[in-house]
């Protein structure tokens, strides 16, 4: 038995070796298989390399919407809808009729302020003329009081001839009162030497007596002269005060006569404005889209009352869309205005092209409602986002199907 179970040493190495025929067909395949996951993972370095080289041309985020102007329509006056023309969704295009309010309380203001102004025009119409008659009023009166004074001049140089006249009547019956009774005392002497006759006597008495008379008439003519002379005097002054009157107050009748004209014709002006005022509140009554887009969150209704201001709706203008982009402030460093874009809108699943416009004035966090307060002491520095504006190049299909809110993916090309 012994001899059945053991083997010699030389039989077991032999035994034990495996053959030389199958080591270099495993060798061969360990060096292939080593030599294929070499040639794999060079190319994908080489292809993180070239991505890498690709990709750092670029800066992209996914915190990105497309953004639009969204009007407000809304009525300027008060009023009471009369008719609604569109719903929500609808497209409407820029000057299309929206809302119709109750116009009549607004035409009968129209046809209040057209009276007024029609009334307005007549009075300046009235007071022009006043303008010329007052002129030919004043210069008739200027002339009239001309000639005045001219007859108060005359009549006083007469009145005082008269009186020089009275004067030198007076002078001569003075002179010849004088030799009467010098005549009278020397008959005195001789009728008392009986001399004369008492009848010679008597005539001088009386010649006398009528001298003495006449000089006190011809006292009473100067003195009545010379009141004239004052009477004709004032008449004078009082004809020229009237004419300065009339010079100084010409001017001034005229100017205002030419400023009651401006006053009317101010009113007139004032009552245009009241009537175009009252013609755009009567145009205000229809409620015209302001631009071209889709209606949205219509709350207009037929016969609800309104107050100006009220918004009635909205118009999404999808003419004119961009796309806000939320850069963070470490990406910014080499995105410049007018470097292109690729944009990629999820909701569509294809890319447009654009632009960017600009770069925000500030980051997201210092223009929100609550801005942070780094001062207070609890401050943690986080990357913040700055919005970068991105135009859609024109002329591109699919433009029309953006919407505001749709969510993209921009990919900016920078230049180191």
């Amino acid at each position: 038995m012994s001899t059945q179970i053991e083997t010699p040493v030389a039989e077991r190495q032999f035994q034990a070796a495996p053959p030389q025929k199958s080591r270099a067909p495993i060798t061969r395949g360990r060096r292939k298989a080593f030599f294929i996951f070499f040639v794999i993972l060079l190319a994908v370095a080489a292809g993180g390399l070239l991505y890498w080289l690709h990709e750092r041309n670029f800066e992209s985020t996914d915190d990105a919407q497309v953004d639009g102007h969204l009007i407000p329509v809304t009525s300027r006056i008060d009023g009471t809808v009369a008719h609604v023309y569109v719903e929500d969704n609808q497209p409407v295009k820029a000057g299309q009729l929206l809302v119709d309010l109750d116009p009549r309380d607004y035409q009968v203001l129209l046809d209040q302020a057209l009276a007024q102004l029609s009334q307005a025009r007549s009075m300046v119409v009235a007071q022009q003329p006043n303008i010329p008659i007052t002129q030919v009023e004043n210069t008739t009166n200027i002339s009239t009081g001309e000639a005045d004074v001219a007859n108060a001049r005359a009549a006083l140089a007469a009145a005082e001839r008269d009186r020089d006249s009275d004067a030198a009547k007076l002078a001569q019956a003075e002179a010849n009162n004088a030799k009467a009774q010098a005549d009278l005392a020397r008959y005195k002497l001789l009728v008392a030497k009986e001399e004369v006759s008492q009848q010679e006597y008597d005539q001088v008495v009386a010649t006398a007596k009528a001298q003495e008379a006449n000089v006190a008439a011809s006292k009473a003519t100067l003195e009545a002269a010379g009141q004239t002379v004052d009477q004709r005097r004032a008449q004078l002054a009082e004809a020229q005060s009237r004419l300065a009157q009339y010079q100084r107050n010409a001017p001034a009748q005229v100017a205002i006569r030419r400023a009651t004209v401006q006053s009317n014709q101010a009113n007139a002006q004032a009552a245009e404005a009241q009537v175009e005022q009252a013609r755009l509140k009567l145009s205000y009554t229809k409620i015209l889209a302001p631009v071209p887009g889709i209606v949205m969150k219509r709350s207009a209704e037929v016969g609800a009352h309104i107050a100006a201001g009220q918004e009635l709706m909205e118009i999404s203008q999808i003419d004119d869309l961009w796309v806000t982009a939320n850069f963070k402030e470490t990406q910014l460093r080499n995105i410049r205005p007018q470097e292109p874009a690729t944009i990629h809108v999820d909701a569509l699943n294809r890319d447009f092209n654009g632009y960017v416009q600009d770069i925000g004035g500030s980051t997201g966090s210092v223009a929100s409602v609550l801005p942070p307060e780094n001062a207070t002491g609890n401050y943690v520095k986080v990357v913040q986002r700055i919005p970068v504006r991105i135009r859609f190049k024109p002329n591109q299909d699919g433009l029309d199907r953006l919407r505001p809110g749709m969510s993209v993916e921009p990919r900016v090309r920078i230049r180191e």
